[in-house]
């Protein structure tokens, strides 16, 4: 019976930060990102990929807002951006991944899952919204759209203008989990929670509504990861292993992290908010919840053994 693991692309598998965001660029990056998920596939995994939005969800905001100030169209809001996010996302990586599949003789079915995922509306996160998104704006325009919307906006600290920033409430279900378990299974590949999903709840009994917010999208593929019952659970980023003291004389590179030692580490700072530390607690996340493990490694590096940090219970 083959294996199930859930594989959440990191950023730079469509769009790295020295590029403009051509589709070409993101074709061509998503086309080298297949060929690593084909070595997983050759082994005998069946796959759901997750993937993150941040570049294309901001471009789809900044769009909306001129479409709003120079046509007065109206402006969709951030749980629509997701997505369309996942719409054109999900069918570029579907496109390229069909392409590496033929050039390998390997078919497949591929198929992208709109997702939704649920969280609570009375999350703390809600009540102090931190997660900066979409264009900046001149304190005038910030002001304006405040009073007119009832958003938050704050200015950015090293003083690029002032952005909008929403909650980031913790993922409770994902929505279509056993569809999307179905599929992959059955030996086709879902595409599936892009940008974390699009954040809904329950504005009354038995009635889902979208709301301002933004998941993340590792903890949310955790949490895909067990509710689907994987059997392993990879976290792709830019780096070939996790690291200690990164980018010191003493940094450390990590074969094997345990769940002890990762909390420790997180406590002593050695993980950042910005980089590493979702990415750690999404590997937590998920090996407390099925007691299997997560690899957190380079895209290049997925397939090959020993690569990356392999993050346990004991």
């Amino acid at each position: 019976m083959k294996k199930l693991a859930v594989v959440a692309l990191g950023g730079n598998a469509l769009l790295r930060g020295d590029q403009k965001g051509t589709i070409d660029e993101q074709e061509a990056n998503a086309f080298a990102t297949a060929e690593s998920l084909v070595k997983l596939i050759k082994r005998d995994y069946n796959i759901v990929i997750t993937h993150g939005n941040g570049p294309q969800v901001g471009n789809i905001m900044l769009a909306n807002s001129a479409g709003y100030k120079m046509f007065g169209l109206p402006e969709m809001p951030l749980d629509i951006c997701v997505a369309y996010s996942q719409g054109f996302i999900g069918y570029i990586i579907e496109q390229q991944l069909k392409n590496v599949l033929e050039i390998h003789d390997m078919e497949r079915d591929i198929i992208t899952i709109t997702t939704q995922v649920l969280v609570n509306k009375d999350d703390p996160a809600f009540l102090k919204p931190t997660k900066p998104v979409g264009p900046y704006y001149t304190k005038e325009e910030a002001e304006k759209t405040m009073k007119d919307t009832g958003s938050i906006f704050k200015e950015d600290p090293r003083g690029r203008g002032w952005r909008k920033v929403v909650a980031s409430p913790t993922p409770l279900v994902i929505i279509n989990k056993k569809t999307i378990e179905s599929i992959a299974r059955g030996g086709q590949i879902a595409i599936a929670v892009g940008g974390g999903g699009i954040p809904v709840f329950y504005v009354a009994p038995n009635k889902l509504q979208g709301i301002d917010a933004v998941i993340d999208k590792d903890l949310a593929s955790a949490l895909l990861a067990s509710q689907i019952n994987a059997d392993k659970f990879f976290i792709l980023t830019d780096v070939p292993k996790v690291c200690i003291n990164f980018n010191t004389p003493q940094e450390k590179a990590l074969d094997r992290l345990t769940i002890a030692e990762a909390k420790r580490y997180l406590e002593e700072g050695q993980f950042p908010d910005g980089s590493m530390g979702p990415k750690v607690r999404a590997a937590i996340h998920f090996v407390e919840r099925s007691g299997k493990d997560t690899i957190i490694t380079k895209t290049t590096m997925l397939g090959i053994d020993n690569g990356g940090t392999r993050v346990t219970l004991v």
